[in-house]
């Protein structure tokens, strides 16, 4: 059985486009593979680049024969290739975002704990004062006596009250004596006394001698009853307590203990008769509240020389 008739119309056609789309792809392999000028001239004409591009092979198939496309290491410009170098950018990763909600918290302050200053304490004192006696005197007394007790006491020691220096008989090495005058302790208030030498080589410790103010005498000196010779003068005094007034003349006591030393038209001098004080008082009109003795009109006295 024929594959083609050719007595049936339109087969003639076909065999002539069949033979013609043989022919055109036949052409374009030649084309691709081999080309249709000579090798020699397309390697004159190529020109070095500073990069190496790959030649395209123009010959034959590696099925073909000739081998005069085979690509070759001694027709390659080894100076012209060089390795290529990536360098990638860094990577930077984005800001972060501010969270609205989270503020910033300051880490606590450390409490920084001041260290005490301690301070050396001062060495004692080579002396010792323990005691003084009396250790209580009263306001404008007389002068008197003070013995000191303590220990290491040596004759050049003195007595000191109030940084004035006085008198100081050496007894002992734990006694000491001297006399206080009367203005070291002219009014109240408490006395500094120590016991140290002049250069003050040698120092005690500080003890005080109170000074008191002396009790007063609760009287008011209202009026004298006098005579011819004033050796009888008679002082009217009021007791502030009861206000009662009674008589009195020099040398009487005034509840047991003030002695009326002086009367005069002025004043009423009084001693007191323990702690040996003198107490002035002057004459003032006293109280005069009804049922006082002061109160009372004082009776007309008839005059001798009244007589016709």
């Amino acid at each position: 059985m024929a594959l083609v008739d050719l007595n049936r119309p339109g087969e003639k056609k076909k065999i002539i486009w069949a033979s013609v789309l043989g022919l055109v792809a036949i052409i374009f392999l030649w084309w691709t593979f081999v080309g249709f000028g000579s090798s020699k001239s397309s390697r004159a004409t190529a020109r070095p680049t500073a990069t190496p591009t790959p030649q395209r092979a123009t010959g034959q198939t590696p099925g073909a024969t000739g081998g005069n496309q085979r690509a070759s290491s001694e027709g390659l410009d080894l100076s012209t290739i060089t390795p290529i170098r990536f360098d990638p950018s860094s990577y930077e990763a984005p800001e972060a975002h501010r969270n609205i909600f989270s503020y910033y918290v300051p880490p606590p302050k450390p409490v920084v704990t001041p260290k005490p200053v301690v301070t050396p304490e001062p060495s004692p004192p080579p002396l010792l004062l323990a005691s003084v006696s009396p250790a209580n005197a009263y306001a404008r007394a007389p002068e008197f006596k003070l013995d000191v007790s303590g220990d290491k006491f040596t004759p050049a020691v003195r007595i000191f009250v109030d940084g004035r220096e006085l008198p100081t008989k050496y007894i002992s090495p734990q006694q000491l004596s001297t006399t206080v005058p009367a203005s070291f302790i002219a009014n109240p208030g408490p006395r500094a006394v120590m016991v140290r030498t002049p250069d003050n080589a040698l120092y005690s410790n500080q003890l005080s001698l109170g000074v008191a103010a002396a009790p007063q005498p609760n009287y008011l000196y209202v009026g004298i009853i006098g005579t011819k010779n004033r050796v009888g003068d008679l002082a009217l005094v009021q007791d502030k307590n009861n206000k009662s007034v009674v008589s009195v003349q020099r040398g009487d006591l005034l509840s047991n203990r003030f002695r009326v030393t002086s009367i005069s038209e002025k004043e009423l001098l009084l001693l007191d008769a323990t702690l040996k004080i003198q107490h002035k008082i002057t004459m003032s009109e006293g109280d005069k509240a009804m049922g006082s003795p002061l109160a009372r009109p004082t009776p007309r006295v008839d005059s001798e020389d009244d007589e016709p």
